[in-house]
């Protein structure tokens, strides 16, 4: 009797990252919570704020808050370049929050199983950082979009 083998393949779940530059370090926001990118407006401060908080700023006849990427993680300021942006994020349906970076580089398909735990000593409800992914020999942090904001 012959034997029929049937191989059933395995699809990974492949998400897209737009993937960022901060402080030469790449970082990764999953594609599906960004708007837009735009160049860096100019920013209205708001007084008593949080240290991480830049301001606000009027986008397409809306107001979005805008928070310092730099800052949020404890690192030292920014000083606003050419390549310097703001990514719109969409926090959920009617809540917008911009995103201060470096600079945009790429967007980039990661399959989910290549993305990894960050460390085994953050702990993981309290981490900006949800996940590791790789791409050739560049580590790209990814975000986490709830622990932002």
């Amino acid at each position: 009797m012959e034997e029929l083998a049937v191989y059933q393949e395995k699809k990974s779940e492949e998400k897209k990252y737009v993937v960022f530059g901060i402080k030469n370090e790449n970082f990764g926001i999953d594609i599906s919570f960004v708007n837009s990118i735009i160049q860096m407006p100019h920013i209205t401060n708001v007084p008593r704020s949080p240290e991480y908080y830049s301001g606000i700023i009027t986008l397409r006849g809306e107001v979005v808050p805008v928070i310092s990427l730099r800052r949020k993680m404890n690192l030292d300021d920014e000083a606003y370049t050419d390549t310097s942006r703001i990514i719109i994020t969409d926090i959920d349906k009617d809540t917008q929050v911009g995103l201060i970076v470096d600079e945009v580089k790429e967007v980039l398909s990661i399959p989910d199983e290549e993305i990894m735990e960050p460390s085994p000593f953050l702990k993981k409800d309290e981490s900006l950082i949800s996940g590791v992914g790789k791409r050739d020999d560049e580590l790209i942090s990814v975000f986490n979009l709830e622990m932002l904001v």
